[in-house]
């Protein structure tokens, strides 16, 4: 009659064979079918806990050299419960700062988060190739510049942001506050961005009209592109409907809505530009740059010295002085100075223009767009009618 045995029945006997019975344990091995090893274990295990050590036990090993500390875990899940903008890279930094051991790699925070629930896979947008990345090889080689809203008043004004940034190094030059983004204000925090830095040798904007009138009915200059002449900055223009082009400030838009505007109001326009100053200085000296290898933009924002300094005048050009004079626009949209008729075009009629009067040359302003520069034909007196607005 055939008995089944159990397994540990099966290595007592095993056992017995070597410590009674004295057979090699080669020969007990090749008789039960298991190796040399195995026979030695077995002996080792009865020695030490006796019949009960020949049972069946775990294989799993008793640690795993890639499973995340329960306490590495945790600091994870709460750091990016009070900052839900954290990926894994910033996760990773934030740790070694912190000095923790071992410090996680992405991966293994990636999946930490993954676990928790706390990753969107439909968040998740892989960069299209055939945008190209490209940088200037230096600080003040090339500012990019944009006007973005989304700043909210008690009163219920929605103000307007000049944003400036440095190609280079991603130094946020320029964020001011307006309740319209109107020429003036825009030029205005231009020049108090250069005023503060430095002069930039090229600017990159959209086609937007505060920035350029090459796109105009006529291609006149505007007083953004004046203060870019009068500064010797190169003023480069994105094509149309294209704003990847300009990507590191629209980015920079993004960080701005999701980490100061969203869900913010301010008393006041002081009150607003107070709050995005501190907020831009943590941004520039603070907050790593995952494109800056985890470094700040302050890090990297070295302008090189130059001897030449910041040209605002047109800026604060007062138009009551005795050189500034006014006309109104005729209804076939001439103007007369100096018995000289000069052509402003008829879709201007009614309208008041301020004229700049340069020795032979007259410049022509609506507003705060330059629309003509002329040559005056003649020496006679010009009737003093002076401007009424400041440029």
């Amino acid at each position: 009659m055939l008995v089944e045995l159990s397994v540990v029945e099966q290595r007592y006997q095993a056992v017995l064979a070597v410590i009674r019975d004295g057979v090699p344990v080669v020969e007990v091995a090749s008789r039960f079918g298991v190796s040399r090893q195995a026979v030695h274990r077995w002996l080792r295990w009865y020695e030490d806990q006796g019949l009960a050590g020949l049972a069946d036990r775990s294989h799993r090993p008793p640690r795993c050299s890639h499973q995340m500390d329960p306490e590495v875990e945790v600091w994870i899940l709460e750091t990016r419960r009070r900052n839900p903008d954290w990926g894994p890279r910033r996760l990773v930094h934030e740790a070694t700062k912190a000095s923790l051991e071992p410090v996680p790699s992405r991966s293994g925070i990636y999946r930490a988060l993954q676990r928790a629930g706390l990753i969107d896979p439909q968040a998740r947008r892989r960069r299209d190739r055939r945008f190209k990345r490209w940088e200037r090889g230096g600080a003040m080689e090339l500012w990019q510049m944009d006007v973005v809203g989304g700043v909210l008043l008690a009163d219920g004004t929605q103000c307007k942001v000049l944003t400036g940034i440095d190609d280079h190094s991603r130094f946020i030059v320029c964020a001011g506050v307006m309740t319209k983004a109107t020429s003036r204000a825009v030029c205005s925090h231009f020049a108090a961005a250069m005023r503060a830095h430095g002069v930039p040798q090229e600017i990159l904007t959209d086609n937007g009209k505060v920035f350029t009138g090459r796109f105009g009915l006529k291609d006149t200059e505007v007083l953004f592109d004046r203060i870019c002449r009068e500064n010797g900055i190169d003023h480069l223009l994105t094509a149309p409907r294209s704003p990847t082009t300009t990507g590191k400030i629209e980015r920079f838009h993004r960080t701005l809505r999701s980490e100061f505007l969203t869900g913010r109001s301010f008393a006041d326009l002081e009150t607003a530009q107070a709050a995005l100053d501190a907020w831009v200085t943590s941004y520039n000296t603070e907050r790593p740059h995952q494109a800056l290898a985890m470094a700040t933009p302050a890090d990297r924002f070295i302008p090189i010295a130059a001897d030449r300094h910041a040209d605002t005048s047109a800026v604060g050009t007062e138009r009551s002085s005795e050189e500034w004079i006014s006309r109104k626009i005729t209804t076939n949209g001439i103007i007369s100075v100096a018995w000289q008729e000069i052509n402003c075009g008829k879709h201007r009629a009614g309208r008041r223009v301020d004229i700049h009067m340069q020795g032979p040359v007259m410049q022509i302003f609506d507003g705060e767009e330059l629309i003509k520069t002329v040559l005056r034909e003649n020496e006679k007196e010009v009737r003093k009618k002076h401007a009424a607005r400041a440029s």
